[in-house]
């Protein structure tokens, strides 16, 4: 059953305090965190940076979505308001015009040196402030979002944009009630709906590129680029949503290469570049005299070629004349329920202008699948004064923690919550988070959430090809440790006497990164599964990391010449390499803590053995809950098409006969790579 508004702000309304609390934060700060979670899954920002700022007379910024030279000259910035009410309240259009008015206010102030002289240099709001006056010479657009936990006026039909100093300023608004439809809508954004004729000019001719009887459809296009840039202009990264790789400005080969090409001959665009190839999950069409027209598209996704759109894009932008630029499309129609399976793959075949390897469509990996098995079966040693064991909830998809919760009686709510604690929810980008300060890259973690994330998969996928059998219950057992750290770490600055506010997400992740590189370099590691068991941190493993936190904070704040944006200096490697090489004094109390390298891999190397069995009688488990059906039809599927080996039929036909013949654990193991090997090939059966 869908979840109501007011049901929505509720679990909205708790979530946002107990963050709060866990982390000991301003309710504010965690609602700014989660309500930009949202907008960055949502493709309303790439990145979202805290910047809280607030003037009495008249100004006020909350955070802002990344350097615009990392977003196609794109300068978002969000403005919060959050009510502190347990009921939903009202957001009125003088209150909405007010709001706007004050974040306007810091953006034209931004661009004034009295004002920003007038700014204490280490804090968040100099920082932003004079970002956007660097920025300025080369911003093309700014927007400003408004997040709300009141719900808009029915009254209110908008806010028209203005320009500044002949730079576009648009607003936009997420309220309570645009976030809850978001949310209910199955985890997936609004829709997308191009309507050509009526609002991008025209609509666009295609040949049809299928066979009728195929069970799909396929059309080639050549759009024009001014209409490709329009498009983009309106819906920007929502199009890109499924190509995880983010549009990398003009700095690679390829990016400068069609910059040249745009300004200096655009008449051969078409014959240069290949191209973009798009999928859509339904047209509409129309036939004219002269062949057939698609006058609008539903959730269009580039899923090849992004680089080329938002080139396309900035060039509009600058003015450049795109009247003789057009683009080749090859256009996918993909229902929505295919599309989890087939978009990855249509992005993997297709991509070759930067190759997109299989990490980026990492979010149904085993690894996720492994990780997420491990949080349903093992609990946590209960802690010193308590006699109730719990367990850790990895949410390997958005909502996953709610909608256990959702259909639950109160009284087995209650017994979930005691089971599954809601500070011990934890998410892919919260776990690439942990992962990546103990790969001493805080800079990668400082990007934000879905950077860091599209580098740790791409790590982890290598590894996981590799050896998979290391991602076994020991690692589990260890990444909650660094989960535990993460958290303590966060709690720990916050209550820090030095502790101003501001930067605490970088402190926390340059603080841990300096303690495991200096533990490395002692050649020796951090007692985890000390961590697991006691689950809390040593008095002593805390005073290290607030020495270390304390000399980062200092570090962090003391940027170097040409470079005034804390937040945005966290985020590159210099940053990083002038803390890891500082010498930093730690106390005997806690080095005597640490243990040997060999003593650590010995561990290791127990849970590769029994992760090696635990595979066996996995496997076995997922063959016989598949039932005999199922394997006759993968059987047929594979054997058809002749993409089976003489042994992969022999396992099948064994698995196809159950009960009547039982597979080994190995076989089981044969069988499941059999059915990743046909899926990849395109076959829709799945477990």
């Amino acid at each position: 059953m869908a979840i109501t508004l007011e049901e929505f702000y509720e679990e909205l309304f708790q979530e946002v305090h107990g963050i709060a609390d866990a982390s000991e934060q301003y309710t504010e700060d965690s609602f700014f965190e989660i309500f930009c979670s949202y907008l960055v899954e949502a493709g309303e920002l790439v990145t979202a940076d805290r910047a809280h700022y607030v003037s009495p007379r008249g100004l006020r910024i909350d955070g802002y979505g990344g350097d615009p030279t990392e977003t196609a000259g794109v300068l978002s910035l969000v403005i919060s308001d959050f009510n502190p009410s347990s009921e939903i309240s009202t957001l009125t259009a003088t209150d909405m015009k007010a709001i706007f008015k004050r974040a306007t206010n810091f953006l034209e102030q931004s661009l004034n040196e009295k004002f920003r002289n007038s700014l204490e240099e280490t804090t968040i709001a100099f920082g932003l402030a004079d970002m956007i006056s660097a920025r300025w010479p080369s911003t093309m657009k700014v927007r400003i979002i408004l997040i709300s936990n009141r719900r808009l006026s029915d009254r209110v039909e908008g806010l028209d944009a203005v320009d500044l100093e002949g730079i576009p300023v648009t607003y936009s608004i997420w309220d309570i009630t645009r976030l809850h439809r978001y949310v209910a809508s199955g985890e997936g954004p609004e829709d997308i709906v191009i309507d050509l004729e009526n609002d991008f000019g025209s609509g666009l001719p295609v040949l049809p590129a299928h066979i009728n009887d195929a069970g799909y459809e396929a059309y080639l296009a050549v759009v024009p680029g001014q209409q490709l840039a329009d498009i983009y202009d309106r819906w920007s990264a929502r199009l890109l949503e499924q190509n995880v790789r983010v549009f990398l400005q003009a700095r690679g080969k390829v990016n400068k290469g069609l910059r040249v090409s745009l300004e200096n001959t655009p008449e051969m665009f078409f014959a240069y570049n290949n191209g973009i190839t798009a999928t859509a999950e339904g047209i509409e069409t129309r036939q004219t005299s002269d062949g057939l027209v698609i006058t609008k598209l539903n959730n269009m996704q580039i899923v090849n070629g992004g680089q080329t759109t938002a080139s396309i894009h900035a060039a509009s932008l600058k003015k450049v004349d795109l009247s003789r630029v057009f683009v080749q499309m090859k256009l996918s129609i993909i229902a929505p329920e295919d599309a989890i399976e087939v978009v990855p793959k249509i992005s993997e075949y297709a991509n070759t202008q930067n190759r997109v390897t299989a990490a980026d469509f990492f979010a149904n990996h085993p690894y996720h699948v492994r990780i997420e098995n491990f949080s349903r079966r093992l609990y946590a040693p209960s802690q010193d004064g308590t006699f109730r064991e719990s367990k850790w909830f990895y949410e390997r998809a958005r909502g996953q923690y709610q909608d256990a919760r959702g259909n639950l009686t109160k009284a087995q709510r209650r017994r979930f919550d005691l089971e599954y604690p809601k500070k011990q929810m934890f998410t892919k980008t919260d776990l690439a988070k942990y992962a990546m300060v103990w790969r001493s890259v805080p800079h990668v973690v400082s990007k934000g959430a879905q950077k860091n994330f599209a580098e740790y998969a791409s790590i982890v996928e290598s590894e996981w090809e590799k050896k998979a059998d290391r991602f076994n219950e020991l690692y589990y057992q260890h990444a909650v440790a660094k989960a535990i750290i993460f958290k303590s770490t966060e709690t720990l600055v916050s209550n820090a006497p030095w502790y101003e506010g501001g930067y605490r997400a970088n402190i926390v992740a340059y603080a841990i990164s300096k303690l495991a590189y200096d533990v490395e370099q002692m050649k020796m590691t951090v007692d985890f599964s000390a961590i697991w068991r006691s689950q809390a941190l040593s008095d002593e493993m805390e005073h290290a990391l607030m020495i270390a936190a304390r000399h980062v904070q200092e570090f962090l704040v003391q940027t170097p010449d040409g470079i005034r944006n804390v937040t945005e200096w966290a985020k590159q490697e210099a940053c990083w390499k002038r803390i890891k090489e500082f010498m930093m004094s730690w106390p005997r109390s806690w080095i005597s803590q640490l243990i040997s390298r060999d003593e650590a891999k010995k561990s290791e190397r127990t849970a590769i053995k029994e992760q090696k069995v635990l595979n066996g009688i996995e496997a076995q488990t997922a063959v016989f809950a598949a039932g005999p059906d199922f394997w006759q039809e993968l059987f047929k599927w594979g054997n058809t098409r002749k993409l089976l080996t003489p042994a992969e039929q022999g396992v099948l036909q064994v698995a196809a006969d159950i009960p009547s013949k039982v597979p080994t654990e190995k076989q089981s193991e044969v069988a499941l790579q059999a059915l990743r090997k046909l899926n990849s090939q395109g076959c829709q059966l799945s477990l």
